[in-house]
C-alpha cells in the first residue's frame, strides 16, 4: 500500500471498525498532545487505554496505564503510537501478539517497515497522520479551530 496518501474511505473504515484504542505514549499531562487526543476520542465514543511504563498504575483520564502492550487485559482493535518511528516496529510487534486489527502511527511517525510487518499479518496501517484530525475532519468539526476541512463551510457553492 502506498502511505504517501489515503483515501478518504479507508480512513473513515478504520475509524468506523475501532472501539477500542491503545495509546503507547499517553501522557498524564494535560499540556501533551497525546493527553488531547486521548481526551477528544474519549468524547467522541472510544475506550483509549494508556499505555506509558512511566505512569504505570496511574490513572490517566480515568483509565489505568499499563506499561506495555502485553500488559493490557483487553481486546485492542487499534494501536496509536505516539512514539518515535525507531520505537514503531517493537509497538507493532507487540500489537500483532495482541491481535490488534490497525496500527495507526502519529503525525511525524513513519515507519514503512513495521507498516510491511502488520499488513502481512493482516493489519490495516495509517501513518503520519492524528486520528483526532481525521475524526473530526470527517464530522466537520476541524473548521472550529480555523481549519478548511472542506465539509462544512460558509460560502456559497457555485453551480
Amino acid at each position: 500500500m502506498n502511505h504517501d496518501t489515503y483515501e478518504d474511505r479507508y480512513v473513515r473504515e478504520v475509524l468506523a471498525a475501532t472501539r477500542t484504542i491503545a495509546m503507547v505514549g499517553a501522557s498524564p499531562n494535560w499540556n501533551r498532545p497525546s493527553y488531547f487526543v486521548m481526551k477528544y476520542l474519549q468524547l467522541k465514543g472510544f475506550r483509549v487505554v494508556p499505555v506509558n511504563p512511566r505512569a504505570e498504575g496511574e490513572l490517566i483520564l480515568g483509565e489505568p496505564t499499563y506499561a506495555s502492550l502485553e500488559e493490557v487485559p483487553d481486546a485492542i482493535d487499534m494501536v496509536d503510537i505516539f512514539r518515535s518511528a525507531k520505537e514503531a516496529m517493537e509497538i507493532t510487534k507487540q500489537a500483532i501478539a495482541k491481535s490488534a486489527k490497525f496500527i495507526w502511527m502519529q503525525i511525524g511517525v513513519r515507519n514503512d517497515d513495521a507498516a510491511r510487518l502488520a499488513e502481512d499479518a493482516g493489519l490495516r496501517v495509517v501513518m503520519n497522520r492524528c486520528p483526532k484530525i481525521e475524526y473530526s475532519r470527517f464530522h466537520g468539526e476541524l473548521s472550529w479551530g480555523g481549519f478548511n476541512s472542506g465539509v462544512i463551510s460558509s460560502k456559497r457553492r457555485r453551480i
